[in-house]
């Protein structure tokens, strides 16, 4: 298993935090989210990572020969950061998705538990990881499932809504080569480069089969505003405690 994340964005949306350097490396409890990504990797025996930069690409690089351990990473630079949305991410890193491999948002904290969960689930082909709550609001990806298949993804939807992708996806048994195959004719399209990735999933769910794995119950968060940072700070700590613990 190889895990692909995404940490070409700046994170403008933070403010202050991220003026300076891209969100991957803001440090919760003293380790940055990527620094953090990694090491669930790790707890996990994921032994390759992905990271797929953007802004301040040199910090990132700097930040990551600093690393001790963990996944081998390579990374992937992502001039367009700034022009076009995650697809084109994915995009440039696409000659990595082959084999059986996870594609996680880079702005994403999971526990490791929940890491767990998702590379002991067989499922083949596509599976996207969802949550549920009460209520969803306008920034949420919004997930309509049924009996475990994906019917509709997307920030807009309104109708029929029932869970949330986490940003983090499993390919797996040629799931990833279907996902490349389709990157590379959506991203010829008018709205190519305006558009998320999982518009790209959305629109392979209208006519296959694409799986949902759901980890309600469990633990992560999701860096996005100033008040996101407070939230990921706590469960982090509750996380280094656990790992204390049973160290």
């Amino acid at each position: 298993m190889k895990a692909i994340i995404l940490s070409a964005g700046q994170g403008s949306r933070l403010g202050a935090l991220t003026a300076t350097q891209p969100k991957c490396l803001i440090e919760f409890a003293g380790r940055t989210l990527l620094d953090r990504q990694l090491d669930t990797l790790a707890a996990n025996g994921v032994e390759e990572a992905v990271v797929v930069t953007g802004f301040r690409d040199d910090v990132v690089q700097a930040a990551l020969a600093r690393r001790n351990g963990g996944p081998t990473v390579t990374t992937v630079f992502n001039p367009f950061y700034k022009v076009a949305d995650n697809l084109g991410s994915l995009f440039m890193a696409r000659t990595e998705l082959s084999g059986d491999c996870l594609v996680w948002n880079g702005d994403t904290l999971v526990s490791d538990r929940l890491m767990s969960r998702v590379l002991s689930n067989s499922r083949a082909g596509i599976c996207v990881t969802i949550d549920r709550k009460d209520s969803y609001d306008s920034d949420d990806m919004k997930v309509v499932e049924e009996a475990g298949r994906l019917k509709a993804i997307g920030k807009r939807l309104s109708h029929g809504v029932n869970a949330e992708s986490i940003g983090l996806l499993a390919f797996r048994s040629g799931g990833a080569e279907r996902f490349r195959e389709a990157i590379e004719r959506d991203i010829r399209t008018p709205e190519g480069t305006t558009i998320w990735y999982l518009r790209v999933i959305h629109h392979l769910a209208a006519d296959q089969e694409v799986w949902t794995f759901d980890i309600n119950g469990e633990e992560w968060g999701e860096v996005d505003f100033p008040p996101d940072v407070t939230r990921a700070e706590e469960l982090v700590r509750r996380w280094d405690a656990l790992r204390a613990a049973a160290a």
